[in-house]
Formats: structure tokens, sequence, C-alpha cells
């Protein structure tokens, strides 16, 4: 009951507080609030198609640019909430480095209203759990909880959204600042293969595109960074006009709607945000590059760029994919792992905001030791030669239906919980 009494109390002020910014509003512009009235209301922007394997849900967009998407399922009392920024490390500059997976980091360090651990707490006395992860291209938090939980997590976020700064601390960014770098050194200069993505990333693209450095960032930007940078960051990304709210689960889109406007609608828009071109790198030669590391299985890592995210050939070539190295009647599994040369063989595809890759990837016996660049050498022809003989070989008609049901499947299946 206590601690139910210090959040109402503390909502409370968030909504007087609100009051008294509109009122100061309507007191300078009242004509012009009179005649804008019904404009100023959350709108309904569109409902998703019918199509039989889509979640069916309703997308709102409030005064201020916050997107909403609200899905209703009934089947469990439950509701997860995300919130996705559109921002990650496709969204920093050459220098400034991992200050979007440092803001990961910040953003579950309390804000103005709701003090350090004050919202795991809450979450996790709700039964509800809670995290967040970064890509190159986005930041999500998401919780999930009982659905009579919800307003609760939407007071909870929208302090995240719109009252951060204040609560942004000298001390609070050192800390942090500490725990990203034991977070590079463990998760990633530490682990079999972890440094594999950074290397790649520097050999094929640019210095100057978002994805030559990694998501966690380098050292040496982490270390220069001040506290004013990450203000800086901030308020360039991370206004509701650059976030899409996901509601889902037991709740009604005509009860949910008002209570997102009473909480976030009076955050201030931030900056204009525009939509990156693709940055899809042109490689005049093959590139080879490589790393040695305290590891007992030898990687060899074939590399294409392809298309961004919602290309037209993005499904295609997950299916490509799919079909040279997925099961192990692919030919790479064949032809690598059945045959002996290696303990794993598979092809992959992935396209993110501003380009892709597609990967052909061999992991070997621990024989190198003897000739280094020989035993790469022939991994290379092997895979170049595997790539050949599917084009001769080609694939069936059931091949293919079978891929795309196993793909159709898997998407099936991700839809099964709100979560």
């Amino acid at each position: 009951m206590e601690q139910e009494k210090l959040i109402m109390m503390k909502l409370k002020k968030r909504i007087k507080m609100n009051k008294n910014i509109l009122l100061a509003f309507i007191i300078l512009f009242g004509n012009y609030i009179n005649a804008q009235e019904n404009t100023n209301k959350p709108k309904l922007v569109n409902e998703a198609s019918s199509n039989k394997i889509d979640i069916p849900f309703e997308k709102w967009e409030l005064n201020n640019g916050l997107k909403v998407l609200i899905h209703e399922d009934n089947s469990d009392p439950l509701v997860q909430v995300h919130v996705t920024y559109h921002v990650g490390s496709n969204r920093e500059t050459a220098g400034k480095s991992g200050f979007a997976h440092l803001f990961e980091h910040m953003l579950f360090q309390g804000s103005e209203h709701v003090e350090d651990e004050e919202a795991p707490r809450i979450i996790a006395e709700a039964g509800g759990r809670l995290n967040g992860n970064i890509s190159f291209d986005r930041t999500v938090y998401f919780q999930t909880v009982p659905s009579n939980h919800l307003e609760t997590i939407l007071w909870l976020e929208s302090d995240r959204m719109g009252f951060l700064l204040n609560a942004a601390t000298k001390e609070k960014f050192e800390n942090q600042r500490k725990v990203v770098k034991n977070e590079k050194y463990q998760v990633q200069m530490q682990q079999p293969y972890g440094m594999s993505g950074e290397i790649l990333g520097q050999a094929l693209y640019p210095p100057s595109h978002p994805y030559n450095w990694p998501i966690v960032g380098y050292m040496d930007d982490i270390e220069r960074a001040t506290l004013d940078d990450l203000r800086n960051f901030y308020l360039r990304w991370y206004g509701p006009n650059n976030a899409i709210l996901t509601i889902s689960g037991d709740v009604q889109s005509e009860e949910v709607i008002p209570l997102v406007d009473k909480y976030f609608g009076s955050i201030n828009r931030g900056p204009e945000v525009r939509k990156q071109r693709s940055k899809v790198p042109r490689l005049s030669s093959d590139i080879y590059t490589g790393y040695t590391d305290n590891i007992y299985l030898p990687m060899t890592d074939m590399v294409f760029p392809t298309v961004p995210n919602y290309h037209k050939d993005e499904a295609a070539l997950n299916i490509l994919a799919s079909l040279m190295g997925q099961s192990k009647k692919s030919i790479f599994y064949k032809n690598f792992v059945k045959s002996e040369k290696a303990i794993q063989a598979f092809v992959s595809h992935r396209s993110r905001e501003l380009s892709g890759e597609f990967h052909f990837t061999v992991l070997t016996y621990p024989d190198w030791q003897e000739d280094l660049g020989i035993y790469f050498n022939n991994i290379e022809s092997d895979i170049r030669n595997t790539i050949v003989a599917w084009e001769e070989q080609g694939f069936s008609d059931e091949d293919l239906a079978m891929v795309k049901t196993e793909i159709e499947a898997e998407i099936i299946d991700k839809k099964r919980s709100v979560a």
C-alpha cells in the first residue's frame, strides 16, 4: 500500500505540473487553442492489413509526433510496452562512437521523478520484467506486466522520455562509462570471435560510414566523451517524434489512447529527424583482412555487401541464404560438415537500415598452425568452388517451397506471444 501511495503521489505531481504548463499556454494563446482544439488530439493514422499472418493493430500519432501502435490480444491478462527510439550507432559520427550505447545504459539510471533502481523494483513487484537493447539502427526498451499495471508503465516510460536530463548526473555518467568499458572488454574483446564484427566493419565500410565502427564504440571515443556531449546527443535524437510506442496485449484502444496522451502528450517535440539514405559500400576489388585470437576453431567469413531493409531483393536474399546453407540438406553443410572439412558451415543474410551483408561462414578444425596462409587460401577456394557448384546445381521447386514454409512458420511462431 505504501508503494502504491508513493506512485500515485508522483503521478499527481507530474499531472499537476503538466496542467500548469498547459494553463500558461492557454493564457497566452487562448484563441488559437480554442480554434485548434480538435487538431491537438491523437489521430488514428491507419489500421493494419488483413494479411493472414499479419498482426492486426491500430496506428496513432500524437501532436508531438510520437507514433503509437496498439495490438489487442485479450487471451492473457498481460501487456507489453515497447519504446523504440530510431537511433543507434548509425546516428553517430566518426570520433564520437559509442554514444547511443552509452545512453542505452543511462536511460536505466532513473529520471527526474523516478529514482535510481526504482523502475526495476516497481516492475518486479508487479510481477513483470523489463529489458532493453541496441542495434546499429535503433534502441528499444520493453516491459511485460499484468495489464492492470499499464498506466504505471506509461508513466515510467514518459518520465524517461521527457524528464531524463535533470537526473543525468556526472556521477551516473562516470559510473556507466566504467560499465561500458568493462562490457567492451568482457563481451567483445575477451569472447571467441568477439572482435570479428569490428574488424569486418573497418574493412567493409569506409571510415565515414556509421557501420564502420562497433555499436559499443571505440575506447578512445568513450574516454573523450563528456556529459555535455551525451546531453546534446540525447536532445538531438530522443524526442517523441523520433520514437514509436508499441502496446500489445490485454488492452482496449479507446482506453489506451487517452492514457498515452495524458503522459506523453505534453513532452516537447524534438528536432526534426530525416530518414537516412542507404549507403551500400561499393568494392572495387576483393579485400582480405584478419586477426589472431585465443580461439580453438579458426573461422573464415566471406562477406558480400547487399541491400538495405525493405529493398525488393531482401526477401530473395534471405531465401537464398536458407537454400545454400541453413539445413543439413544444403550444399554448404554437405561440402564442409558432412565431408568432415569443417565443424560448422552456414550461409546467412541480414539487411540493416543503410546496407546489408551476405555471409559464407566456415569454422574448421584446429590444424592450421603449420601454414596459416595456405590454410585460409584452401578454405577460400573451397567456399568459391561450392558457390559455383550451387549455381550449376540450382534448386528444386520443392526446396523453395520448403524454405518459404519454414520462414512463414518462424514468423508465425514469433507472434504467439504479446512479447
